[in-house]
């Protein structure tokens, strides 16, 4: 990825090439922690520490947004008892529910097009794991101290000291569980009036149910198990492994460079002096040098450890660097867009988001469906005409009461029963009625002749809905 690492982006010889895939192999040899050791990593600044310090800070909108108002309301609701999700003053229904289908499909696609081209970046700086357990790790080290005060800590005795930074530590784990779970709770109700009945203790036993499972799963998951969570809980950490291929772009160590490692001191040795600040700051525990593994997340924190390293013992930076695997064996990438994954990902998402945008520009105030009666198709009334019988069902998908005229369009002297001049819409409400169409056989030039129903509001401006069926007659 750097300038000044040339020498690895040239085409190398059979026998050079053969001999950097041997050097590769050798070091492939890594363990996975199955949690028999706690992981207390070092932290330390730098571009891809700060860079994971604004993503997470991304993370604020999730407490935040609940208590947004829009038109009165709450601005983002998912309101499960009336079936409905507002958001900022859009309000889509189960009807629009292919609309959240194709959304879900997008961000999937994108989720799965950047893990094809730059491996785990949602796991390194977006995940909500990932982002919790860093805090709770900040809090931890701001009580019990650095690695090496919190390692002996854990293994010395119980006193008066240890049980009081145990206790303010697990306090404060405990009650950014609790916030987190009275704003998940808070994005189904008034978010306002949740807090009310949490501390009235009125709120709804579905509200205390999601307050307790989101508080101990937020204490354990990110508290306790930390990495263990990626690695044996996460399906998508599973997944994201088979998405990798040679061009994907992943932390990892230049061992060509690196090779021999060796002390400061040392003449014959690599540009790695074996100082293992790489492990120590890893929060998942691994050792990059050994090779692309199952633990990495692709925070990218130890490219920050290696390269403040490198500059105290004036080497160039970027021993531990974003690569692909061809850039270290020195074979040049394919272009992004020539890439069979992203050209594939990149349609999904080119296709889906025209859908997306489709939904929301032609998304209507009314939902309407007409259905004609099967059993029978027709009745023939007494004085000779036919009559037909259908369901309508409106849907009202506004805030406010509508008045609607229906008429017919087709062919003369149809006439409709069973429908006042004026109907009423009631808001957010589905409005089920039957409708009759009578007509002279006669008047009908097919067995079955098209006709268009015509919904039309008294509103300013008014809105026209058109519905097509068909009214059907006796063959002749």
């Amino acid at each position: 990825m750097n300038n000044e690492h040339q020498n690895i982006n040239t085409q190398l010889s059979s026998q050079e090439e053969a001999k950097v895939k041997e050097i590769y192999e050798d070091l492939a040899h890594w363990h996975v922690n199955t949690g028999d050791q706690t992981i207390h990593a070092k932290r330390m600044g730098g571009r891809f520490r700060q860079l994971k310090w604004f993503t997470a800070s991304l993370w604020l909108s999730y407490f935040l947004a609940p208590y947004l108002r829009w038109d009165g309301q709450q601005a983002i609701l998912f309101d499960i008892p009336d079936r409905q999700f507002h958001l900022f003053g859009l309000t889509v229904h189960p009807q629009d529910v292919w609309l959240l289908s194709l959304i879900l499909i997008l961000m999937a696609m994108v989720l799965f097009g950047v893990t094809a081209v730059a491996g785990r970046v949602f796991c390194g700086y977006f995940c909500f794991q990932t982002v919790w357990t860093d805090i709770f790790t900040w809090i931890e080290e701001k009580i019990e101290g650095n690695p090496t005060q919190r390692r002996k800590l854990d293994q010395g005795p119980l006193n008066g000291d240890k049980i009081k930074k145990k206790l303010i530590k697990h306090s404060l784990w405990t009650l950014i569980g609790v916030l987190t779970g009275v704003t998940f709770a808070a994005y189904f109700t008034d978010a306002y009036q949740l807090w009310i009945d949490y501390f009235t203790l009125n709120a709804h036993m579905s509200a205390w149910i999601v307050l307790g499972l989101f508080t101990l799963g937020t204490y354990f998951l990110a508290g306790w198990l930390r990495e263990q969570t990626c690695l044996w809980l996460c399906p998508y950490a599973r997944i994201q492994g088979v998405m990798y291929d040679r061009t994907t772009i992943l932390p990892a160590y230049d061992a060509v460079r690196g090779e021999p490692r060796g002390k400061v001191k040392d003449p014959n040795r690599g540009s790695c002096i074996d100082c293992r600040l790489c492990v120590a700051v890893c929060p998942t525990g691994i050792d990059i040098r050994q090779g692309q593994q199952e633990g990495c997340i692709t925070c990218g924190l130890c490219i920050d450890a290696c390269d403040s390293i490198m500059e105290q013992v004036n080497q160039p930076k970027g021993l531990v660097r974003y690569a692909s695997l061809n850039e270290l064996e020195g074979r040049t990438d394919k272009p992004l867009l020539k890439r069979p994954r992203v050209i594939v990902y990149t349609s999904i998402i080119l296709a889906s988001f025209i859908g997306v945008i489709y939904g929301l520009s032609t998304m209507s105030a009314i939902d309407w469906h007409v259905l004609h009666q099967r059993q029978p198709l027709y009745t023939m009334m007494s004085d000779g005409t036919v009559q037909n019988k259908y369901t309508f069902k409106i849907l009202n998908k506004t805030e406010s009461e509508m008045r609607a005229h229906v008429e017919i369009k087709g062919p003369s002297d149809i006439a409709i029963i069973g429908i006042e001049d004026t109907i009423v819409l009631r808001a957010d409400k589905m409005v089920p009625f039957d409708v009759y169409l009578r007509a002279d056989p006669k008047q009908l030039p097919q067995e079955h002749t098209g006709i268009t129903f015509i919904l039309t509001t008294q509103t300013e401006p008014p809105m026209t809905f058109t519905y097509g069926s068909v009214i059907v007659r006796p063959a002749r």
